[in-house]
């Protein structure tokens, strides 16, 4: 199975660290780097990290696709980028001891045929034996039924569909005749999506087995400290696993969401794509930028998650193993 990553919005990351961010205050750079990203660049350059042919699909600014060209050519990621004229956007990632601060720019506006030109790329590289991920936000101009339209033109061609979307763009996925066959919401991203605050993991898992009920495969929703849920018919898990440093949370969850692809292509269990998945998230936090450590080591990760199993009638703990 060969994987495909869409980002219609890519975004050059600039991780800036300081000592401590303080609102009106003046702040000296502790130091400053910037890396070709975009939720589904960020997802292709772990996978191929892991030794994943990967195909990545989207729209870049011709002005300073340098950062992008660069990273596919060192990871062998096959570049299927349409350039369109102007700059990809800059994001701000504000780095302190204590947390990440984002600040994330729209993008460049979307032109239709651009749009149509790139889906149809996608399509015609569709087939069974493709694991398409669909990856965040969406610039100016670009319908916000994007997803919806090609989880259904591709599903009719055979592929396999994962979803990593927020807002508008997830809401018109899940409100289609066709769905995505995973789903990687975050809690906030669900919550959304729901309408309502969820409490706690009962809630969370309430809510996800709602969409596996109307036909999704699986679910995956990352908890922060809490973990991240699995849901499939075979089962509900808890994976966590603390990670013992972090140098930089950008790209975290895209990292999990590679570990969920490079599982399934590996045709692994639930049990295995919820280790696999976990350790890619925890061993790119060690890692400024979107990469994975040595494959020895993830693996090691691997092997240390903590998985809890979930009885779904009533969402509560039955067991844990190691």
């Amino acid at each position: 199975m060969r994987a495909l990553t869409v980002t219609f919005n890519p975004a050059i990351d600039q991780t800036i660290t300081i000592d401590r961010l303080e609102p009106g205050a003046v702040h000296r750079a502790r130091s400053v780097r910037q890396d070709a990203g975009g939720k589904g660049v960020n997802v292709a350059s772990c996978l191929a990290d892991w030794g994943v042919p990967v195909s990545a699909f989207g729209l870049l600014g011709a002005d300073n696709g340098a950062p992008f060209e660069a990273l596919f050519a060192a990871k062998g990621i096959k570049d299927h980028f349409l350039r369109r004229a102007g700059a990809t956007r800059v994001n701000l990632k504000l780095l302190d001891a204590i947390d990440t601060t984002d600040i994330n720019m729209d993008g460049a506006v979307a032109d239709p045929a651009q749009i149509e030109a790139l889906v149809t790329a996608i399509e015609a590289q569709a087939d069974k034996e493709s694991l398409i991920l669909l990856c965040g936000s969406l610039p100016p101009g670009c319908p916000t039924d994007i997803y919806a339209r090609m989880v259904a033109r591709l599903r009719a061609k055979g592929a396999m569909l994962l979803l990593d979307a927020s807002g508008p763009p997830l809401a018109h996925a899940l409100k289609g005749n066709v769905l995505p066959h995973i789903l990687k919401p975050n809690r906030h991203e669900l919550e959304e999506w729901h309408g309502a605050p969820l409490h706690d993991v009962a809630d969370v898992a309430r809510v996800a087995g709602s969409l596996l009920a109307r036909g999704v495969k699986l679910v995956v929703v990352s908890m922060g400290e809490d973990g991240a849920l699995f849901l499939a018919q075979e089962g509900t898990q808890i994976a966590r696993l603390t990670a013992d440093a972090v140098a930089s949370t950008v790209g975290a969850g895209d990292a999990m969401v590679a570990g969920i692809a490079a599982a399934i292509i590996e045709g692994s269990d639930l049990e295995r794509i919820a280790r696999l998945s976990t350790a890619f998230a925890v061993a790119k936090l060690g890692l400024p930028g979107p990469h994975l450590p040595d494959a020895a080591q993830v693996r090691g990760l691997a092997d240390r998650v903590n998985i809890t199993a979930v009885e779904q009638s009533n969402a509560v703990l039955v067991g844990e193993g190691e």
